[in-house]
């Protein structure tokens, strides 16, 4: 419903005072599965490049602004390579430098690391919370992971059971960056988490 994919059945949905009737550039996704996401026939830079060539910004700007996002999610010697020649959080930064690059407000990330390695995951967990700092963008992240949701969240709503899922409880999370996971207040508030799921 945010990124106005589906129409909701009631009550007000606004970003900006704007009521949310369709997709906008507004809002950008990132989803799980980046193959599904990424075109298999254009190189690292030329996926990036997609929505500013969309948007006939010139090609002297597009290379500028794919230079500057392609630095930034580390792959700056990979723009010349294809997904298939990728692994998979190789692909997931080419989706997190795209929505960068048409510069969204607000990023919408469905589970953007379930499908990856412990190690790559906790890598672009890293990356997204420095992208975060550097950007300032909102960043709305679903996931399953209790740890996933305290190592990156500020606000983590806890979802009831479907199908009618509603946001139950909003914990407040006042950790610094970059947070320790061995820490007593880190695992407090995992356990505070962790029981309510228990209940």
């Amino acid at each position: 419903m945010i990124a106005g994919f589906i129409s909701k059945s009631g009550g007000q949905l606004k970003v900006d005072n704007k009521e949310i009737e369709r997709p906008g550039r507004d809002r950008a996704m990132v989803f799980q599965q980046a193959d599904s996401s990424l075109f298999p026939w254009l190189t690292v830079r030329e996926n990036v490049e997609f929505g500013l060539r969309m948007s006939k910004v010139p090609k002297t700007q597009r290379r500028e602004i794919s230079d500057r996002y392609i630095q930034l999610v580390g792959l700056s010697a990979h723009e010349g390579k294809f997904p298939k020649e990728l692994s998979g959080g190789m692909k997931q930064r080419v989706q997190l430098a795209r929505v960068l690059a048409n510069d969204s407000a607000i990023l919408l990330m469905d589970e953007p690391f379930g499908a990856l390695d412990a190690m790559t995951r906790r890598t672009m967990q890293k990356e997204l919370v420095n992208i975060w700092k550097e950007t300032h963008k909102t960043v709305i992240f679903v996931t399953h992971d209790i740890q996933e949701a305290l190592l990156l969240g500020e606000r983590i709503g806890i979802m009831s059971v479907g199908p009618s899922s509603n946001i139950t409880d909003i914990y407040h999370n006042t950790l610094p960056y970059p947070r320790n996971i061995a820490s007593s207040e880190f695992n407090t508030l995992y356990d505070r988490i962790q029981g309510h799921f228990e209940e």
